[in-house]
Protein backbone atom coordinates (compact mmCIF):
# COMPACT_ATOMS: atom_id res chain seq x y z
CA UNK A 1 0.00 0.00 0.00
CA UNK A 2 1.13 3.01 -0.71
CA UNK A 3 0.27 6.31 0.72
CA UNK A 4 0.64 9.96 -0.46
CA UNK A 5 1.26 12.77 2.30
CA UNK A 6 -0.81 15.95 1.89
CA UNK A 7 0.20 18.61 4.47
CA UNK A 8 -2.04 20.33 6.79
CA UNK A 9 -1.62 24.03 7.76
CA UNK A 10 -1.93 23.03 11.56
CA UNK A 11 -2.59 20.36 13.90
CA UNK A 12 -5.92 18.01 14.00
CA UNK A 13 -7.36 17.66 17.01
CA UNK A 14 -9.89 14.49 16.91
CA UNK A 15 -13.46 15.86 16.81
CA UNK A 16 -12.96 19.55 16.53
CA UNK A 17 -13.75 20.93 13.10
CA UNK A 18 -11.37 23.73 11.58
CA UNK A 19 -12.12 25.92 8.60
CA UNK A 20 -8.57 26.11 7.73
CA UNK A 21 -8.46 22.46 6.97
CA UNK A 22 -11.17 22.98 4.09
CA UNK A 23 -8.55 22.87 1.02
CA UNK A 24 -6.59 20.13 2.75
CA UNK A 25 -9.84 17.82 2.41
CA UNK A 26 -10.21 19.58 -1.21
CA UNK A 27 -6.43 19.04 -2.02
CA UNK A 28 -7.09 15.09 -1.36
CA UNK A 29 -10.12 14.97 -3.93
CA UNK A 30 -8.07 16.73 -6.73
CA UNK A 31 -5.07 14.53 -6.21
CA UNK A 32 -7.34 11.11 -6.01
CA UNK A 33 -9.91 11.99 -9.02
CA UNK A 34 -6.34 12.94 -10.76
CA UNK A 35 -4.82 9.61 -10.35
CA UNK A 36 -8.42 8.33 -11.95
CA UNK A 37 -8.31 10.30 -14.55
CA UNK A 38 -4.64 9.62 -15.46
CA UNK A 39 -4.97 6.54 -15.19
CA UNK A 40 -2.85 5.75 -11.89
CA UNK A 41 -5.69 4.37 -9.94
CA UNK A 42 -8.71 2.50 -11.24
CA UNK A 43 -11.24 3.32 -8.63
CA UNK A 44 -11.69 6.17 -6.02
CA UNK A 45 -13.55 5.61 -2.39
CA UNK A 46 -14.40 8.61 0.03
CA UNK A 47 -14.76 8.84 3.68
CA UNK A 48 -17.51 11.61 4.95
CA UNK A 49 -16.62 15.25 4.67
CA UNK A 50 -18.08 18.41 6.74
CA UNK A 51 -19.94 20.68 3.98
CA UNK A 52 -20.20 23.11 6.32
CA UNK A 53 -17.23 23.87 7.84
CA UNK A 54 -15.56 23.85 3.72
CA UNK A 55 -18.28 26.65 3.54
CA UNK A 56 -17.47 28.41 6.50
CA UNK A 57 -14.11 28.68 4.83
CA UNK A 58 -15.78 30.73 2.34
CA UNK A 59 -15.11 27.68 -0.40
CA UNK A 60 -18.89 27.11 -2.25
CA UNK A 61 -19.15 23.20 -1.65
CA UNK A 62 -22.45 21.40 -1.17
CA UNK A 63 -20.78 17.84 -1.65
CA UNK A 64 -18.30 14.96 -2.59
CA UNK A 65 -20.93 14.16 -5.62
CA UNK A 66 -21.13 18.06 -7.52
CA UNK A 67 -17.32 18.46 -6.26
CA UNK A 68 -15.86 15.51 -8.12
CA UNK A 69 -18.26 16.22 -11.09
CA UNK A 70 -16.83 19.61 -11.69
CA UNK A 71 -14.01 18.41 -11.51
CA UNK A 72 -13.84 15.16 -13.63
CA UNK A 73 -16.31 16.73 -16.33
CA UNK A 74 -19.29 13.97 -15.55
CA UNK A 75 -23.04 14.39 -15.69
CA UNK A 76 -23.37 12.54 -11.56
CA UNK A 77 -26.37 10.69 -10.36
CA UNK A 78 -25.82 9.71 -6.65
CA UNK A 79 -27.38 6.06 -5.89
CA UNK A 80 -26.66 4.21 -2.59
CA UNK A 81 -27.03 0.48 -2.55
CA UNK A 82 -27.42 -2.11 0.47
CA UNK A 83 -28.53 -5.97 0.19
CA UNK A 84 -31.48 -5.79 -1.38
CA UNK A 85 -32.53 -2.13 -2.65
CA UNK A 86 -30.82 0.53 -4.94
CA UNK A 87 -31.99 4.59 -4.63
CA UNK A 88 -30.86 7.29 -6.83
CA UNK A 89 -32.01 10.70 -6.49
CA UNK A 90 -32.96 12.85 -9.20
CA UNK A 91 -31.66 15.89 -7.00
CA UNK A 92 -29.09 15.90 -4.16
CA UNK A 93 -28.17 18.58 -1.63
CA UNK A 94 -31.15 20.79 -1.98
CA UNK A 95 -33.28 22.95 0.47
CA UNK A 96 -36.83 21.20 0.12
CA UNK A 97 -38.01 24.38 -1.63
CA UNK A 98 -36.18 24.22 -4.29
CA UNK A 99 -36.63 20.95 -5.27
CA UNK A 100 -39.71 21.52 -7.84
CA UNK A 101 -38.14 23.38 -9.73
CA UNK A 102 -35.06 21.63 -9.86
CA UNK A 103 -37.00 18.71 -10.95
CA UNK A 104 -37.05 19.95 -15.21
CA UNK A 105 -37.75 17.32 -18.15
CA UNK A 106 -34.17 17.97 -19.56
CA UNK A 107 -33.05 17.29 -15.91
CA UNK A 108 -34.93 14.09 -14.96
CA UNK A 109 -34.62 12.77 -18.94
CA UNK A 110 -31.03 13.17 -18.32
CA UNK A 111 -30.71 11.07 -14.77
CA UNK A 112 -33.27 8.54 -15.64
CA UNK A 113 -30.58 7.90 -18.98
CA UNK A 114 -27.75 8.41 -16.84
CA UNK A 115 -29.41 5.28 -14.43
CA UNK A 116 -30.37 2.98 -17.25
CA UNK A 117 -26.87 3.29 -18.91
CA UNK A 118 -24.38 2.74 -16.39
CA UNK A 119 -27.12 -0.06 -14.54
CA UNK A 120 -26.10 -1.71 -17.72
CA UNK A 121 -22.14 -0.68 -18.18
CA UNK A 122 -21.59 -0.94 -14.23
CA UNK A 123 -23.73 -3.69 -13.23
CA UNK A 124 -23.93 -5.69 -16.06
CA UNK A 125 -27.79 -5.92 -16.17
CA UNK A 126 -29.12 -6.44 -20.39
CA UNK A 127 -32.50 -4.67 -19.70
CA UNK A 128 -32.66 -2.45 -16.61
CA UNK A 129 -36.15 -1.84 -14.49
CA UNK A 130 -36.23 1.30 -13.17
CA UNK A 131 -38.74 2.50 -10.75
CA UNK A 132 -39.64 5.84 -10.45
CA UNK A 133 -41.08 7.55 -7.88
CA UNK A 134 -43.40 10.83 -7.96
CA UNK A 135 -42.68 14.08 -6.21
CA UNK A 136 -45.85 14.32 -4.37
CA UNK A 137 -48.01 12.73 -2.22
CA UNK A 138 -49.77 9.73 -4.00
CA UNK A 139 -47.89 10.84 -7.17
CA UNK A 140 -50.17 13.90 -7.33
CA UNK A 141 -53.47 12.72 -7.27
CA UNK A 142 -54.10 13.45 -11.07
CA UNK A 143 -53.25 16.94 -10.28
CA UNK A 144 -54.68 18.08 -7.47
CA UNK A 145 -52.06 17.16 -4.84
CA UNK A 146 -49.46 19.05 -7.77
CA UNK A 147 -49.01 19.47 -11.18
CA UNK A 148 -45.11 18.04 -11.63
CA UNK A 149 -45.81 14.25 -12.54
CA UNK A 150 -48.98 15.62 -14.75
CA UNK A 151 -46.52 18.14 -17.02
CA UNK A 152 -42.86 16.95 -15.97
CA UNK A 153 -42.55 13.44 -15.27
CA UNK A 154 -45.13 11.50 -16.98
CA UNK A 155 -44.26 12.75 -19.71
CA UNK A 156 -40.75 12.06 -19.62
CA UNK A 157 -41.17 8.32 -19.10
CA UNK A 158 -43.78 8.07 -21.62
CA UNK A 159 -40.95 9.48 -24.10
CA UNK A 160 -37.87 6.86 -22.61
CA UNK A 161 -40.48 3.92 -22.68
CA UNK A 162 -41.22 4.90 -26.66
CA UNK A 163 -37.57 4.46 -26.86
CA UNK A 164 -37.70 0.63 -25.17
CA UNK A 165 -36.92 1.89 -21.58
CA UNK A 166 -38.27 -0.49 -18.74
CA UNK A 167 -39.78 1.93 -16.75
CA UNK A 168 -42.40 1.80 -13.69
CA UNK A 169 -44.01 4.98 -12.46
CA UNK A 170 -44.63 7.74 -11.42
CA UNK A 171 -45.98 5.67 -8.34
CA UNK A 172 -46.18 7.18 -5.00
CA UNK A 173 -43.02 7.33 -2.74
CA UNK A 174 -45.36 5.70 0.41
CA UNK A 175 -45.68 2.64 -1.55
CA UNK A 176 -42.90 2.31 -3.82
CA UNK A 177 -40.99 0.50 -1.68
CA UNK A 178 -42.73 -1.92 -0.86
CA UNK A 179 -41.50 -5.88 -1.30
CA UNK A 180 -43.50 -6.29 -4.05
CA UNK A 181 -42.81 -3.30 -5.93
CA UNK A 182 -39.28 -3.92 -5.26
CA UNK A 183 -39.66 -7.75 -6.86
CA UNK A 184 -39.99 -5.44 -10.18
CA UNK A 185 -37.41 -2.79 -9.76
CA UNK A 186 -33.40 -3.19 -9.84
CA UNK A 187 -33.60 0.58 -8.90
CA UNK A 188 -35.26 3.08 -7.69
CA UNK A 189 -35.50 6.61 -8.47
CA UNK A 190 -36.11 8.91 -5.95
CA UNK A 191 -37.20 12.93 -6.69
CA UNK A 192 -35.17 14.51 -3.79
CA UNK A 193 -32.37 13.51 -0.97
CA UNK A 194 -35.20 12.15 1.94
CA UNK A 195 -37.58 10.87 -0.14
CA UNK A 196 -35.15 7.45 -0.87
CA UNK A 197 -32.86 7.48 1.40
CA UNK A 198 -34.29 7.04 4.93
CA UNK A 199 -35.55 4.37 3.57
CA UNK A 200 -31.99 2.77 2.11
CA UNK A 201 -30.90 3.63 5.43
CA UNK A 202 -33.42 2.10 7.60
CA UNK A 203 -32.72 -1.11 5.84
CA UNK A 204 -29.20 -0.98 5.44
CA UNK A 205 -27.22 1.67 7.81
CA UNK A 206 -23.75 0.52 8.21
CA UNK A 207 -23.41 -1.85 5.18
CA UNK A 208 -24.66 0.58 2.33
CA UNK A 209 -22.49 2.12 0.20
CA UNK A 210 -22.99 5.28 -1.94
CA UNK A 211 -21.73 5.35 -5.76
CA UNK A 212 -22.00 8.26 -8.18
CA UNK A 213 -23.18 7.30 -11.61
CA UNK A 214 -22.51 9.57 -14.65
CA UNK A 215 -18.41 10.10 -13.73
CA UNK A 216 -15.67 8.93 -16.14
CA UNK A 217 -14.36 7.31 -12.90
CA UNK A 218 -15.43 5.06 -10.49
CA UNK A 219 -16.45 6.63 -7.37
CA UNK A 220 -17.76 5.12 -4.24
CA UNK A 221 -18.21 6.35 -0.47
CA UNK A 222 -19.60 5.27 2.63
CA UNK A 223 -23.54 5.66 3.74
CA UNK A 224 -23.01 7.91 6.75
CA UNK A 225 -21.57 11.38 7.64
CA UNK A 226 -18.54 12.59 9.76
CA UNK A 227 -19.90 11.34 13.21
CA UNK A 228 -17.59 14.18 15.26
CA UNK A 229 -18.87 12.92 18.53
CA UNK A 230 -16.96 9.02 17.89
CA UNK A 231 -13.96 10.82 16.44
CA UNK A 232 -10.75 8.97 18.53
CA UNK A 233 -13.30 7.14 20.64
CA UNK A 234 -12.34 3.49 19.17
CA UNK A 235 -15.97 2.82 18.59
CA UNK A 236 -15.89 3.32 14.86
CA UNK A 237 -18.23 1.09 12.57
CA UNK A 238 -15.79 0.28 9.77
CA UNK A 239 -18.57 -1.54 7.70
CA UNK A 240 -19.72 1.30 5.55
CA UNK A 241 -16.10 1.82 4.79
CA UNK A 242 -14.90 -2.22 4.09
CA UNK A 243 -18.36 -2.29 1.73
CA UNK A 244 -17.55 0.79 -0.23
CA UNK A 245 -13.91 -0.54 -0.84
CA UNK A 246 -14.98 -3.78 -2.08
CA UNK A 247 -17.84 -2.54 -3.98
CA UNK A 248 -15.10 -0.44 -5.87
CA UNK A 249 -12.88 -3.19 -7.06
CA UNK A 250 -16.08 -5.03 -8.00
CA UNK A 251 -16.75 -2.24 -10.18
CA UNK A 252 -13.27 -1.80 -11.15
CA UNK A 253 -12.79 -5.43 -12.18
CA UNK A 254 -16.11 -5.77 -13.95
CA UNK A 255 -14.83 -2.86 -15.98
CA UNK A 256 -12.45 -4.05 -16.68
CA UNK A 257 -13.14 -7.17 -18.34
CA UNK A 258 -15.97 -5.43 -19.92
CA UNK A 259 -13.77 -3.71 -22.56
CA UNK A 260 -15.45 -3.74 -25.71
CA UNK A 261 -19.00 -4.41 -26.66
CA UNK A 262 -19.53 -7.52 -24.30
CA UNK A 263 -21.78 -6.55 -21.29
CA UNK A 264 -19.61 -7.80 -17.91
CA UNK A 265 -21.44 -11.09 -15.46
CA UNK A 266 -22.71 -9.14 -12.82
CA UNK A 267 -20.93 -10.11 -9.18
CA UNK A 268 -23.94 -11.97 -6.60
CA UNK A 269 -23.98 -8.50 -4.98
CA UNK A 270 -25.62 -6.84 -8.19
CA UNK A 271 -28.02 -9.38 -9.04
CA UNK A 272 -31.73 -8.98 -10.07
CA UNK A 273 -33.06 -9.40 -7.05
CA UNK A 274 -30.49 -6.57 -5.45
Amino acid sequence: MEVLPVELPSAALCGVLNPAHAGYVLKTLDMAAGLCLGGEAVALVTGPVHKGIINEAGIPFTGHTEYLAQRTGGNPVMMLATSGLRVALATTHLPLREVSAAITRELLHGVILTLWHEMRTRFGLAEPRLLVCGLNPHAGEAGHLGREELDVIIPVLDELRARGLRLQGPLPADTAFTPRALQQADAVLAMYHDQGLPVLKYQGFGQAVNITLGLPIIRTSVDHGTALELAGSGRIDTGSLRYAIEVAAEMAGRSLRGCGNTLPRPSPWVNRQA
